[in-house]
Order: C-alpha cells, then structure tokens, then sequence
C-alpha cells in the first residue's frame, strides 16, 4: 500500500490491522517498503538482555578526558538521524 492510499483509507486500515492483518507501506517513485503495520499482538515484547557484549571488550580514557553534558549531547545529535528527515 503507498502512502497515499494509507492517509485515504487510514481508519480502514487500523481496523485491518485491528483484526490481525499486516500491512506494507511504500513510499517513492520505486514503491521501497519503508514500514509495516503489524498488529500490536504481534509485536516482540521489547525486552533486550543485557550484558550481550559482557567481556567482549573494553573501553579506557585517558585520565585528563573532559566532556560536558552538552558536547556530549551535541555528538549525539549529530550521530542521530532527525526522524523529521
């Protein structure tokens, strides 16, 4: 379904979904799948198990490292793609 058809028929759509059905979202001018509506039982639960990567690796800083909380959220925010696109 584009996207195009989805604002058109987004009430019919959620209940589609609703009622257990997937839904593919296209977008563009080749149709790219960019989403799926899946209905919310069929979601993973979310939960990730931690420590995955314990003692896989190891991080140091040098003892004069320095970063405020503001340099520190500026690089992620430049490492963070903006949803708005």
């Amino acid at each position: 379904m584009t996207v195009g058809d989805l604002k058109a028929r987004f009430s019919k759509v959620i209940q589609d979904v609703k009622a257990g059905e997937e839904i593919a979202v296209a977008f563009g001018r080749k149709k790219e799948i960019v989403a799926y509506l899946i209905p919310r039982s069929a979601r993973k639960s979310g939960e990730r198990k931690l420590g995955q990567l314990k003692e896989k690796g190891t991080v140091s800083f040098a003892k004069d490292f320095a970063m405020t909380e503001d340099e520190f959220l500026g690089l992620y925010r430049k490492a963070t793609p903006d949803p708005a696109g």
